[in-house]
């Protein structure tokens, strides 16, 4: 496989790509490889190719090095979008960029520095995602989705956990992870507080719930004011919950997750938008996007509970009844009546079977050492390097798996369990009357 990628890879051509994609799609990948490929202890056994020579980190040292042209002419320090591999920035570019797409570049950029000694990648990547922290509203901290490259000035000014923001938050708090900058973890931790103050909606997790009264989940709202401004969420959002339980918020993390999966299993498909007010979708196709399986393993990761191994049979029961084609796995463009597009995504095989294959396989060696990775936005394992830190002093995913990995006593089937609680005997994570807020939520 390394040598078909070395032999077909050529970054010295005259397209036009983006940042953003062409980061964590194509350097987190050859990163990840790298680092399995020279790993001394052979953690995922003897993958180091005869006569292999860094090639892979070379192939990614070219295309970074290319992608730094992104950040020429910017005065703030935050990239262009897109950037043409052979002359640098398109005459005719982009102006405008999402804060994902400027602030999610630190992961692969900090590792590529780390390995070549050459601080320029990571010292681009933070001043970026610094820069988008610095134009934060001045009341209500939140960030809005859309800005001009040159000026700062907000395009978009919809607050939210899902598109165009997401992995922005993501990369605050795992960027902290793996180099140990405190910075990093104060801004996520600043953010987090006011995603929860203005961004989070409903009733407190699991706790007393009027019969007015609506489910936890996170809405869009106007980033100056906090008021909701629109009543759509889109699918990149149940990516929040497996952040949640990065940063240890089990609970908001369970209520987060139970959101998407009733949207789920009303269409046996997560649809780019739904709108919860009008309980409908208001976007239909579905690229088989993975955040809704990511946030499950990770949940199954963190407390241990079947519920999530159920949830994620039934995601792929669903795939390969509604999705499953002569080639692959195909988009369907429309979850209602599950037709299908003659496309599958490259996320569907770096992220979405690849946590369904991890969420079942309990042995498997990233499991079985989850304290020594982290996964990039692209789903890319890279292993947690005391070299790369700054200082080391978080809390959080390690310590939940330091508490799951006491693993709960199998069930008894002679044992009566008419004195269980109702959730726990059916093993569910949140209490039904919750759960049924949910579904009436979204009209299940």
């Amino acid at each position: 496989a390394v040598g078909v990628v070395l032999k077909h890879t050529d970054f010295n051509k005259n397209n036009t790509i983006q940042v953003f994609e062409a980061t964590i799609r194509v350097i987190g990948g050859l990163l990840s490889a790298h680092l399995m490929a020279i790993d001394p202890s052979s953690t995922f056994g003897d993958l180091k190719p005869d006569g292999y020579d860094n090639d892979l980190l070379h192939l990614a040292h070219d295309l970074g090095s290319r992608l730094l042209l992104a950040f020429e002419n910017s005065t703030l320090g935050i990239p262009h979008p897109r950037v043409n591999l052979l002359k640098g920035l398109p005459e005719d570019g982009f102006l405008s960029t999402c804060v994902a797409g400027a602030g999610t570049l630190l992961l692969e950029f900090g590792v590529l520095s780390h390995l070549l000694n050459d601080p320029v990648f990571e010292s681009r990547a933070r001043r970026a995602a610094n820069a988008v922290w610095k134009l934060r509203d001045s009341k209500t901290g939140l960030l809005g989705d859309q800005l001009r490259v040159d000026t700062g000035e907000w395009l978009g000014k919809d607050s939210s956990v899902g598109a165009g923001i997401d992995s922005y938050y993501e990369y605050l708090l795992k960027g902290y992870i793996l180099f140990g900058d405190k910075e990093d973890l104060s801004m996520f931790d600043e953010a987090y507080s006011n995603i929860m103050k203005h961004i989070r909606q409903g009733s407190i997790c699991n706790g007393s719930i009027g019969p007015n009264d609506l489910p936890p989940f996170f809405a869009n709202v106007n980033m100056k004011t906090g008021e909701i401004s629109n009543t759509w969420i889109d699918s990149l959002s149940a990516a929040f919950p497996g952040v949640q339980v990065l940063k240890g918020d089990l609970q908001e993390a369970i209520c987060s997750h139970a959101f998407f999966y009733t949207i789920w299993r009303r269409y046996q498909a997560l649809p780019e938008r739904f709108n919860w007010q009008l309980k409908q979708v208001e976007v239909a196709f579905s690229p088989l996007r993975p955040e809704l399986v990511e946030s499950t393993y990770l949940l199954y990761q963190a407390t241990k509970n079947p519920f999530y191994l159920q949830v994620g049979r039934e995601i792929l029961e669903s795939l390969e009844t509604f999705s499953r084609a002569k080639c692959g796995y195909a988009t369907l463009h429309n979850v209602e009546d599950k037709s299908q597009e003659d496309r599958m995504e490259s996320f569907f095989l770096s992220e979405t079977s690849k946590y369904l294959y991890l969420l079942f396989d309990e042995d498997h060696v990233l499991n079985r050492n989850a304290e020594d990775y982290i996964f990039t936005t692209e789903g890319h394992p890279l292993r947690l390097n005391i070299s790369y830190h700054r200082g080391l002093d978080y809390v959080g995913y390690s310590d939940a798996i330091h508490r799951s990995s006491r693993r709960r006593k199998p069930v008894d089937s002679t044992d009566k369990c008419s004195h269980w609680p109702q959730q726990q005997e059916m093993f569910l994570p949140l209490s039904r009357r919750l759960l049924g807020k949910y579904e009436q939520l979204v009209g299940l």
